[in-house]
C-alpha cells in the first residue's frame, strides 16, 4: 500500500531541491574564453553573461569579424560550461 503522505513530503523535499539548485545556478559563474583568452565571457550557470573581456589587441576595425567570432565562441564556451555545471548540481538531488 503506498503511503500518500509520504509521497507528498517527498514530492515537497524534491521541490524545495530543485529551486535550490536554481538559486545556487544563479551563483554559480563560469568563464567562457576563446582566442587563447583574447575574449573571455563571464556568465551564471543559468546563462546570464554578467561581463565581457577584450583584449585590446583585437579592437582594430579590420579585426571586427574576427572579433564578433571570437564573442561569439567564448559565449558558446560559457554556455557549454554552464550546463556542465546544472548537471554537476542535478547530480546531487538524485
Amino acid at each position: 500500500m503506498v503511503n500518500l503522505g509520504n509521497m507528498m513530503k517527498q514530492a515537497q523535499q524534491l521541490q524545495k531541491k530543485m529551486a535550490d539548485i536554481q538559486e545556487k545556478l544563479n551563483l554559480i559563474e563560469v568563464e567562457g574564453v576563446s582566442g587563447g583568452g583574447l575574449v573571455k565571457i563571464v556568465s551564471t550557470a543559468k546563462g546570464e553573461i554578467k561581463r565581457i573581456k577584450i583584449d585590446e589587441s583585437i579592437l582594430k576595425p579590420e579585426e571586427k569579424e574576427i572579433t564578433e567570432d571570437l564573442i561569439v565562441a567564448a559565449i558558446n564556451d560559457a554556455k557549454q560550461k554552464a550546463e556542465t555545471a546544472t548537471q554537476e548540481e542535478m547530480k546531487n538531488v538524485t
